[in-house]
């Protein structure tokens, strides 16, 4: 509306960009596209066409210009090249040394006035009229996906600054008890993407888009945000925010609380009894981010370098402030390889997690990982569930904890309970492949490869949708192209002269050769994060059970993650009848 009065205040000239923006937004940073958007929302009210425009029309590199006539409450009319001061007219009997400031100000605050100029003069259609009125009838919001908040600093040293305000944001979000919010993972995605908004929201099955962007300038950070309702392409809603930049948590539940009011949504219970964030040491939070940024990389099919560097930015986060639980979640999160850390480095994961849970008892990823922890390493059951439903009650849009309680459900023979669950994971994160690993285990091959040739399309530098790959080739007996597949998991996993020797192997003599000499390159691996399991699945693959049982046990010793799939996975099909394993499932304590 503030954008049509100024529009008004010159009927008939080119208004500039710049005028509109320092008008409409005085004082506030905001980006070209809310204002082009505002002209869109305008044209579709009056339904104008911007090709053929009657209401408002575009001047090239300069502005907009106002083609209606405007009129005033009396009736006297003024033809849209009339170049008199509007306010003139307006209040003919106010002084004309008013500022026009002064008096868009007073303009401003009739909400309905520059819908009654056009309307006075016959433009507007009535239906538009009634479609500017049902205006303030709320949508129905469900769902929503955070894209990607643009850096404005203009250095792209700043990006991890930026990706972090992201996930940030989408974790507040996350918390809105009723309120479907897409992964981090699936909407980094979209960074840099040109699609419009609608589409993107078709993709991934939304109601409404929340889009933004990050400027840091020394210890001050502004975040400028706005919610788009995504059927109609509507902004419902915008705002900018400016704080210290130790006060950025606070600000993200400033805007996740803003949100929430707009979608008419219940923040938790948890959330409502906890106390607001406490301001955060800049240099802490600068070192968590970028723990977070090397972090994403690796899990994105990066070196093992990726979680090196991660870890280390971490520790630094916990040494400057070591009252920050967001860095203690985020070092034991860089200790996970496989399922979970390796043994050296359980302990060291396990007392940071703790330490987080301590700083933050209602962090829900840090119960997701303490259920984890519980499930593959201590082999924990009972407490291990309860770890899970807790993450899920704090953020019921963590789709880490509906994936890994979905893991636990299979593991444990629930499969109809899992089913559900990966669904729900899969529905927050679509671009992940949550569903493949159940399909997997129930012996659904097709499905599982149709899952995953379209994520080896979409991430072809992620080593693990190629190893997965291999698995479902194993298991369906195509040998070839198993060993085919772990040659590229290999080298985007750092293992070059591995994958090397193994395809010339291959070429040379053919799968079994080259898979036992697999087997003694991980053998060989030692003090790496590769587990017994996985060494023991590579004999059963050539038929030495008592080799892959010797493995199955130092596994047992070393309490390797992958032995909770002893029971749930079809790779351990032919040793079902050995007393062997079914003494192994009693000891590790699964169904029987």
């Amino acid at each position: 509306m503030s954008v049509l009065v100024c529009l008004a205040e010159y009927p008939g000239e080119p208004v500039s960009k710049e005028k509109l923006l320092q008008t409409v937004w005085p004082n506030t940073f905001v980006g070209e596209g809310v204002l082009v958007r505002s002209i869109v929302e305008l044209r579709r009210v009056f339904e104008d066409d911007a090709k053929e425009p009657r209401v408002i029309q575009t001047i090239a590199k300069r502005g907009y210009r106002l083609l209606a006539p405007v009129a005033p409450a009396n009736g006297t009319k003024i033809p849209a090249s009339d170049e008199v001061a509007i306010e003139t007219i307006l209040s003919p009997n106010q002084s004309t040394s008013k500022s026009k400031r002064t008096m868009h100000s007073g303009i401003a605050m009739g909400l309905g006035f520059a819908a009654l100029l056009l309307a006075i003069v016959g433009f507007v259609p009535s239906k538009s009229l009634q479609r500017l009125r049902g205006m303030s009838r709320d949508p129905t919001i469900r769902s929503v996906a955070v894209l990607p908040l643009q850096n404005l600093s203009g250095d792209p040293g700043q990006e991890y600054f930026s990706d972090g305000m992201t996930e940030e944001l989408i974790t507040e979000l996350s918390r809105i008890k009723g309120l479907r919010v897409i992964s981090r993972t699936t909407v980094m995605n979209y960074k840099g993407s040109k699609k419009p908004l609608p589409e993107i929201a078709r993709e991934l099955n939304v109601d409404a888009i929340v889009e933004g962007s990050v400027l840091r300038s020394g210890n001050r950070v502004r975040i400028t945000a706005q919610l788009i309702y995504a059927p109609s392409d509507t902004n419902l809603w915008a705002e900018a925010y400016d704080r210290d930049v130790r006060d950025v948590l606070t600000l993200q539940t400033n805007v996740a609380t803003d949100v929430a009011q707009e979608v008419h949504s219940q923040v938790t219970p948890h959330q409502e009894a906890s106390n607001p964030p406490r301001p955060v040491n800049s240099g802490a939070l600068d070192a968590y981010l970028k723990g977070e940024y090397h972090q994403q990389k690796f899990g994105s099919g990066g070196s093992p370098d990726e979680r090196y560097k991660a870890a280390e930015y971490f520790r630094q986060a916990t040494q400057i402030d070591p009252s920050f639980a967001r860095g203690w979640l985020g070092l034991a999160n860089s200790y996970i390889t496989n399922v979970g850390p390796s043994p050296s480095e359980a302990p060291t994961f396990k007392d940071a997690l703790e330490k987080a849970l301590v700083a933050d008892p209602n962090l829900s990823e840090a119960h997701s990982l303490m259920g984890r922890f519980k499930l593959y390493h201590d082999w924990d059951f009972p407490a291990a569930e309860k770890e899970f439903r807790t993450a899920m009650e704090l953020n019921p849009s963590n789709a880490e904890a509906h994936g890994c309680y979905a893991d636990y459900l299979g593991h444990m023979g629930r499969r109809q309970e899992a089913e559900r669950e990966e669904q729900i994971a899969q529905g927050l994160d679509p671009s992940a492949s949550w569903l493949e690993g159940g399909l997997y285990d129930r012996g659904e091959y097709d499905r599982a490869l149709k899952i995953l040739r379209n994520q080896e399309g979409l991430h072809p530098e992620d080593g693990w949708n190629h190893w997965e790959l291999s698995n479902v080739y194993f298991a369906t007996r195509k040998y070839d192209e198993g060993v085919a597949e772990l040659e590229p998991a290999l080298r985007l996993y750092g293992y070059p002269e591995m994958a090397n020797a193994l395809a010339k192997t291959h070429a040379a003599k053919g799968y079994k050769a080259a898979l036992r000499l697999y087997a003694k390159d991980l053998e060989a691996l030692q003090g790496n994060p590769v587990c017994p399991t996985l060494v023991a699945k590579v004999y059963l693959l050539l038929g030495e059970k008592d080799e892959a049982f010797k493995w199955l046990e130092r596994g047992f010793a070393e309490r390797d993650g992958f032995l909770v799939s002893l029971v749930n996975s079809p790779d351990f099909q032919s040793l079902r009848g050995d007393p062997r394993y079914q003494d192994l499932v009693r000891r590790v304590g699964l169904p029987q």
